[in-house]
């Protein structure tokens, strides 16, 4: 969606009905034609069932919802490209600290563990 002008929610028209109907019928297709064709192989039901999933998906992207997916993959798209991304040296160093912080820590928590261990053992006389 556009963050300027936010969209009204509209009725589902008749047609987008129907081609969610025949979307569904696809998918519905390439499921039982997975599982009518027994005999054939594998990869090739995997490929009819999938050729169901692929057809379902172009029919449903020309209803409204599929245009406002793609606008909305679009703005993403385009939103991604502003992104500063670290440099390898800038990474190689963070990942760096998160390692030493990590250990560290991991140290503290095993001293805590180790000493309560020890009161606990202490208190039940063992």
């Amino acid at each position: 969606m556009n963050s300027k002008v936010e969209q009204a929610q509209q009725a589902v028209s008749a047609a987008d009905a129907a081609k969610y109907v025949l979307a569904v019928a696809l998918v519905v297709a390439g499921i039982v034609g997975f599982y009518w064709f027994a005999q054939w192989p594998g990869p090739v039901r995997a490929l009819l069932a999938l050729a169901g999933v692929l057809a379902a998906a172009a029919v449903m992207a020309f209803t409204a919802k599929g245009r406002q997916t793609r606008e909305f993959a679009s703005e993403s798209m385009f939103e991604l490209r502003k992104v500063v991304w670290p440099t390898t040296q800038e990474t190689r160093r963070i990942t760096g600290v998160i390692l030493v912080v990590v250990i560290i820590v991991s140290l503290i928590l095993s001293g805590f563990d180790f000493v309560i261990s020890r009161l606990i053992q202490l208190l039940l006389g063992q």
